[in-house]
């Protein structure tokens, strides 16, 4: 038997574009042979559907555009993804089901029983957990277990089930289990699928054949990743990653060990960063019907970082640097802004904001008169910055890119309404050292982003000589207790346990939980770690925990 492996990229709710993606790739598996293709988790109608779900007429195009893939199984069967009615009078209305469909019709369902609940996951909040007794299914005299994404994983980690879904189809002894998932990119969780996937073959001896979409859909990026194990949990194949494929596998050469993988390597943790990143800006500007891009490019590492990463997505004539040097800003800024700007081939345009910063000065002077230069005067700055960029962007259809960091982000080093402004933001799940690291990438073959730019001390030149150390300790050390907290959430007394000076640690922790309220109020983040800011990230705002 020929199995063929169907990776896409959908649109949530795009019921004609989604559905063509699943015929035109049934046809294509057809044309190679297969006798089988498989798609992704929720793959009629896209993951996350969220609150689509709640209304009747969007499960009702979900059950459409089941039928009509359905109608194109005749000579061929295929395994796709759709919230589906839950019959019973209890629980919540619908299942998270996979379908086997053949001979023209649906032939066989599995419901996912282990909903997350964690992180960017509600699925509780929409379905019901299968409770019915699992059985298999038998096609071509093979048999086949269907699970969704979670139900693979440590079963400890879902509480709210006493169920172990593979334990209870082991005892069924299928040929293959195939896993259809749509599991969000973080940069360490291709390794953990990896484990998990190998741990169950290892642990069961059964083949897997897991499929996960690929894509950016807003703040949530998908990396694809999809693969092949053997029963002894070896990798024996994947697919491409951050891009769609489809590959047809003969299902007997991996009914047997075998040691050897054909799988290349995946590269650094900064390359899968870099490719995510490309790619969630691609997919945000095609999937919301946007072309141009627009950002501040004030010669600073992370507004260059960002620039070179939207030229890489979206094409450098599609996208416009606009350098607003104030009566701070370095000559040095200006000059490395422009090179960048050439380096990439980006059109650019220079507009000072001394004149209008002028014009304030005086409006507010019979209210400020006396009062010394503060952070006021530099959030007018930022503010007037972000007053030009919108209105370019309104005038000219330009989506503005918001270049702000996560350690930015996170102790509130930021202006509301000035740099925090932006349809979607870039690096906002970076650190500053991983913005460095990821300049220093994108110039492993060039020098793309000016050496100066990297290599000098961060400042936000809004005032004479500023210097962001005079506001924040060292990013390296910032960024190692911001993580501490963030991402492996360990408290106060833990990480000043670890080594780090108490007085720092509170200091630090103290910013960011005052910023909270911020952080409410700014753009979606492309996610790209564990734990960002955001849907996955759900702190009170009015709190305290020191």
């Amino acid at each position: 038997m020929k199995i063929a492996l169907a990776q896409q990229n959908y649109i949530v709710g795009n019921f004609d574009h989604n559905t063509r993606l699943i015929r035109d790739a049934i046809a294509n598996a057809r044309a190679q042979g297969a006798d089988l293709v498989i798609f992704s988790e929720l793959s009629v109608c896209g993951y996350p559907p969220r609150d689509f779900l709640e209304f009747a007429d969007f499960r009702e195009s979900c059950s459409d555009a089941v039928n009509r893939v359905a109608a194109e199984c005749t000579d061929i069967a295929a395994i796709i993804g759709s919230p589906s009615k839950n019959p019973g009078k209890k629980g919540k209305p619908l299942y998270n089901s996979a379908f086997f469909l053949a001979e023209g019709k649906v032939v066989g369902m599995a419901h996912k029983t282990l909903l997350p609940t964690y992180d960017v996951f509600d699925e509780y909040r929409y379905f019901e957990p299968n409770r019915n007794p699992y059985q298999l299914i038998v096609y071509r005299g093979k048999r086949f277990a269907l699970t969704i994404c979670e139900d693979l994983w440590n079963v400890d980690d879902y509480p709210l089930y006493v169920r172990n879904p593979m334990e209870e189809l082991s005892l069924l002894k299928p040929d293959v289990v195939i896993n259809i998932a749509a599991s969000p990119f973080h940069y360490d969780q291709p390794e953990i699928r990896l484990d998990v996937l190998s741990r169950n073959a290892r642990n069961f001896k059964f083949p897997f054949l897991y499929v996960n979409q690929v894509g950016g859909h807003a703040e949530l990026l998908f990396d694809g990743g999809s693969m092949v194990i053997d029963a002894e949990g070896n990798l024996r194949d994947g697919l491409d990653r951050f891009k769609e494929d489809l590959r047809v596998y003969d299902l007997k050469e991996f009914l047997m060990p075998d040691t050897r993988s054909r799988v290349p390597d995946p590269g650094s943790r900064i390359q899968l960063i870099h490719s995510a990143l490309v790619m969630g800006i691609r997919d945000y500007f095609q999937k919301m019907g946007f072309s141009k891009a627009i950002l501040g490019l004030s010669g600073g590492i992370d507004s260059a970082v960002t620039l070179a990463l939207a030229a890489e997505a979206l094409g450098s004539e599609q996208v416009k640097a606009v350098l607003l040097p104030s009566r701070y800003s370095s000559e040095h800024s200006i000059a490395d802004a422009r090179k960048l700007s050439e380096n990439l081939g980006v059109p650019y345009e220079l507009i000072p904001i001394d004149t209008p910063f002028s014009s304030l000065e005086n409006t507010l002077d019979p209210f400020f008169h006396g009062r010394p230069f503060n952070v006021t005067e530099e959030n007018i700055q930022a503010r007037l910055r972000a007053v030009i960029l919108m209105a370019l962007a309104n005038k000219f259809g330009f989506i503005l890119l918001n270049t702000s960091n996560k350690s930015e982000a996170a102790v509130g080093y930021g202006t509301l309404y000035g740099d925090m402004c932006g349809g979607i933001s870039v690096l906002g799940d970076l650190y500053k050292t991983q913005v460095y690291e990821l300049a220093r990438f994108i110039n492993t073959q060039a020098e793309i982003i000016p050496a100066n730019t990297i290599n000098k001390p961060p400042s936000a030149e809004l005032r004479p000589n500023q210097k962001d150390a005079d506001s924040l300790p060292d990013y390296e050390l910032l960024d190692k207790i911001l993580l501490e907290y963030i991402e492996k959430r360990k408290g106060p007394k833990e990480i000043a346990a670890m080594g780090f000076d108490r007085v720092v640690v509170e200091r630090v922790l103290g910013m960011v939980n005052s910023s909270e309220w911020k952080r409410h109020q700014t753009p979606p983040i492309l996610r790209i770690s564990p734990k960002a800011f955001g849907v996955g990230r759900r702190m009170p705002i009015v709190g305290k925990y020191l």
